[in-house]
């Protein structure tokens, strides 16, 4: 019998999450298959208990279910997991114990460092404060970033930012409201967008165009469909450097199907395997 893995999401339906773990199952030659659901918030418990009592090997979570998969009191979070206050990968464990952990700051690093772009004592602004920002932000300041975080409701970005503070990392971060982007811009080494802003079907949506940005900049937009957004498209209209979200899509996927397997993904064939769908 196949092992069962999936992605739950609201929505899903652009998911390539599938394509990417079924192509690494197939090139490893592991009997498992993986699919995406549509699960609301407030079915998230059942849904992901369900899955458990199924015999589901592993979950993924998606927006807008990582901050609410940790108020779930039957999911044991790892400490970094703990600290950001967000899942992005469940793990069902053989003795019925459902463990929770975040891979999405480590994806976002590793994509960084793939572009040869220097993170410690950079300035990097961070657009949204959601469950993907929280993971991001964590690891920025834990690599010594200055991070500001900039969000539509400002109340959000300064408790995110206080978050961050208190677990004393090396990184220096704040929090301010949207109204302040295009100042900050002006300064910032590094941009990422951790917003759903510019994401299949609307793609014709940006936090910035390319009169606010500058050629000094690197611009990193974790939405990966498209595979360039009109937030990439601005960059490169302004001599920025881009950082595509496929790299953390794959980065973060490959640590989460190490947790589920014990075994390393093939980080490469899932990023051929990802490229090739968004470009079909």
């Amino acid at each position: 019998m196949k092992r069962v893995f999936g992605v739950f999401g609201d929505p899903i339906g652009h998911s390539l999450s599938p394509a990417m773990h079924n192509a690494a199952f197939s090139a490893l030659g592991m009997d498992c298959i993986y699919h995406a659901f549509r699960v609301r918030p407030e079915n998230l418990g059942k849904a992901i208990l369900g899955a458990g009592a199924m015999g589901f090997g592993g979950l993924n979570l998606t927006v807008p279910l990582k901050e609410e998969a940790l108020k779930l009191d039957f999911i044991k979070p790892d400490p970094l997991a703990e600290k950001i206050g967000a899942i992005n990968t469940v793990v069902f464990s053989e003795t019925g114990e459902i463990r929770g952990y975040n891979t999405d700051g480590l994806g976002a690093i590793q994509a960084l460092l793939d572009a040869a772009v220097e993170i410690e004592g950079s300035k990097v602004v961070v657009t949204g404060a959601g469950g993907a920002a929280r993971a991001v932000t964590f690891q920025l300041a834990a690599a010594g970033a200055e991070i500001t975080v900039v969000n539509r409701t400002a109340e959000r970005a300064v408790e995110l930012a206080k978050d961050v503070a208190a677990v004393a990392l090396p990184g220096k971060i704040s929090g301010v409201g949207l109204s302040g982007l295009k100042e900050l811009l002006r300064d910032a080494d590094i941009l990422i967008n951790t917003t759903t802003l510019g994401m299949h079907p609307n793609t014709d949506t940006t936090i910035a165009t390319a009169e606010e940005l500058h050629s000094e900049l690197t611009v990193f937009d974790i939405v990966y469909n498209p595979l360039e957004t009109r937030l990439l498209k601005e960059a490169k209209a302004a001599g920025a450097k881009t950082v595509s979200g496929v790299l953390m899509l794959v980065y973060q996927g490959a640590e989460a199907f190490k947790l589920w397997t014990g075994a390393e993904a093939p980080a490469e064939l899932m990023k051929e395997t990802v490229l090739e769908a968004l470009q079909a």
